[in-house]
Parts: C-alpha cells; sequence; structure tokens
C-alpha cells in the first residue's frame, strides 16, 4: 500500500490585478498563500493549498509552521487511502489550523484519484452537476472599473453578482446598485455581502433600505457572534440571510438552525476544514433546507479545483461559487491550465483527482517563491 514518501512546501506570493474591499478588511497589491507537494511512495504526486486570510482565519506563515513542524511528522509514512483516520490524527495533534489540515486532504485526494482514475468528485460519491454558476464579486475601490468589468461580462454569460456592501458610506452602496439595476434589470442576480460590517443596533433599517433592489440574499450583515440579531433579520425580511463567519464548521451550524439564524450557507473549505468536514456541514444543512454557496478566500487554482470538485458531488451547494480568483484577479495562477469558464460557468475538472496540472516551474514563473520547506 502506498504511503506518503516526501512533502514540499512553498509559501508563495502572487500579485493581483485589483484592490478589494471588504467589510471584514481589504487587500491590496498580492495575496499570499501555501502550497504543498506530497509524494507517495509509488511515485503519485498530490498536491493541495492552503490559503488563510488574517482577518479571517489565520496567516500564511502560520500555514507553512503548522505544516512543517506539527504535521509533517504525522503524514510522513501514512497510507494515501486512509484519509479520514489520517484526519482524525491531524486535528489530534494540532487544534486548529484548518487551511493546513486542507491543503493536506486535497493532496491526498488528489493522489487516491490519480491512483484510482477516479476524479476526487467520485471519490466523494460521484457528481450531480458538470458545471457550477459562477458569481463575480463587486469590490473594487473603483465602482466604474467594476461597473465597466460586468459591461463586458454580462453578455459573455456572467450574471451572478456579489456586491460588497457596507464598506463605503450607506449612500454610496444605494446609490451603486441603483446604477446596477438601471443598467443591467432583472438580466442580473444579484446579491449583497455586509462581511460583518454592520452593528445590530440599527442594521435592520440599512438592510431595508436594500430590499428594494431584490438581492437572492444578504450575506453576513453584523459580527460573527451576534446570531440573535441575524435571526431577526431572518424573520424580517423576505431577501433570505447567508450566513458565513457566523458559520465555521458544524458546531456553529447547529446553532444557526437552533436559532433560525439563517436561511442558506456560505460554505468554505478554508473555514470548515477539508472537504470530508464540508460534506458533513452540508449533511446538517441539507436535513435543516438550507442551500449553500461555495464561497472563498484568497485560493487560487489548486484551493479552487478542490472546492469545484466538492460542490460537483454536493447536491445542496446550488447558490453557485464565487470562483473567479485565477481569471479575474490573480495576474498569473500556478496551473499549467486553468480550469475553463464556459458562458458564466466553472466547468468541473473530469481528469483523475483534482483534474488540474501543477509543475514547480509553473509555481516559480507565476508566482514569487518567499520560502520553501523540503
Amino acid at each position: 500500500m502506498a504511503v506518503v514518501k516526501r512533502i514540499r512546501l512553498f509559501l508563495i506570493e502572487s500579485p493581483i490585478r485589483m484592490a478589494r474591499l471588504q467589510g471584514v478588511g481589504n487587500v491590496k497589491g498580492t495575496v499570499k498563500r501555501v502550497l504543498l507537494e506530497l509524494t507517495a511512495s509509488d511515485g503519485t504526486i498530490g498536491w493541495g493549498e492552503a490559503a488563510p486570510w488574517e482577518v479571517f482565519t489565520g496567516t500564511p506563515e502560520a500555514a507553512l509552521a503548522a505544516l512543517d513542524i506539527y504535521l509533517r511528522p504525522i503524514l510522513l509514512g501514512r497510507p494515501i487511502r486512509h484519509i479520514r483516520e489520517t484526519m482524525a490524527l491531524l486535528d489530534k495533534a494540532l487544534v486548529g489550523h484548518a487551511e493546513a489540515k486542507v491543503a493536506i486532504e486535497t493532496a491526498l485526494f488528489d493522489m487516491l484519484g490519480k491512483q484510482t482514475g477516479l476524479s476526487v468528485a467520485d471519490l466523494l460519491g460521484g457528481r450531480v452537476r458538470d458545471t457550477i454558476p459562477l458569481s463575480f464579486s463587486i469590490a473594487d475601490p473603483d465602482f466604474d472599473a467594476d461597473l465597466e468589468r460586468m459591461s463586458a461580462m454580462v453578455p459573455a454569460g456572467n450574471v451572478i453578482y456579489k456586491v460588497k456592501t457596507g464598506v463605503k458610506p450607506h449612500r454610496e452602496d444605494l446609490a451603486h446598485l441603483e446604477a446596477m439595476r438601471a443598467r443591467f434589470g432583472d438580466t442580473i442576480d444579484l446579491r449583497l455581502d455586509y462581511n460583518q460590517a454592520l452593528q445590530p443596533f440599527g442594521a435592520i433599517k440599512i438592510l431595508r433600505d436594500v430590499d428594494q433592489f431584490r438581492p437572492t440574499f444578504i450575506e453576513q450583515p453584523v459580527p460573527r457572534p451576534h446570531l440573535a440579531a441575524m435571526a431577526s433579520f431572518a424573520a424580517a425580511l423576505d431577501t433570505p440571510i447567508m450566513a458565513d463567519e457566523s458559520c465555521f464548521d458544524a458546531q456553529d451550524l447547529t446553532e444557526i438552525v437552533r436559532l433560525q439564524a439563517a436561511d442558506a450557507i456560505s460554505v468554505k473549505l478554508m473555514k470548515c476544514g477539508g472537504l470530508l468536514k464540508a460534506q458533513a456541514l452540508m449533511a446538517i444543512a441539507d436535513t435543516a433546507g438550507l442551500p449553500g454557496y461555495g464561497g472563498t478566500l484568497w485560493e487560487g487554482g489548486i484551493g479552487l479545483a478542490a472546492g469545484t470538485q466538492l460542490i460537483a458531488a454536493a447536491p445542496g451547494i446550488s447558490l453557485g461559487c464565487e470562483f473567479y480568483m485565477p481569471h479575474h484577479v490573480l495576474t498569473e495562477d500556478v496551473l499549467e491550465e486553468r480550469i475553463p469558464h464556459r458562458d458564466g460557468q466553472v466547468v468541473v475538472p473530469d481528469g483523475p483527482g483534482l483534474g488540474i496540472v501543477v509543475t514547480e516551474a509553473a509555481i516559480r514563473a507565476n508566482s514569487r517563491v518567499l520560502a520553501m520547506r523540503d
């Protein structure tokens, strides 16, 4: 039985095309992440990615240390096929560091898929969809630039747009939403995301103001702990409320369901800690009747390939995904060939494992390697 023989880590920095303003924090210039290459005793190679964000989950430097110092000794020599057991051992050895564990689990599934000739979606139970509707986030400080992007993207079939609200003055948010509806009408699927920007006191008035623009959902209007306020919004508004920062794991979701604090959830591998944990999260959501949405932090092509495979095999993650980084924000990605987007949809790769090709040459050509561990 093949086991993990070699572990290589790359802390990389990638330039981005545009600044991003969000209620929980801003990004400009570059993003950092950790890439993981595992090699099995039979020569099979698998890739994973850890993409923390310091204002959301943690730091790339901490993920690098977690992988290199604490998790490496446990992972070396582990059977490739014993993924669930390996992940339990990692959880026992190190609390938290979900992103580092995502990278390991993804690489193990990538290797297992290549060994068996199956895609990760097949290994997760089989796909229910071959394409996923793509959502683009309106978060450029220059709203006119985003409006021009939409003018090019909408005719190409990209019709889902999630507006980052609560960062600029409320009056500006209303003006931007009005401009989008005036130019594109009901041809676009409009969604709003406050990223915890509002305080519970007075938030309902702001949310009623934006309700007039008929958004598909309003995501995380208030900070993570305020589930009672979230429940009040869900009860008072016609527009569904989505939980993101309030829903990291199954325990969070159990409380959300108990309080009826949301109508939908954002599922992010970097939050919940892996593909298997995301499936467990969606088992609760499916039972409670809460649809899922494929959210992201700042992953590149490897992390988003894992998310694509997850959604392909998850019936309940039915609200699309925001896997636009490699095509629209990163100047270059580390994949030899990017995952296709077609007519506003992400096309799920059907090759073995993640269905992608990564090489060290591509990593070094398309990013700045800040540190490497072998």
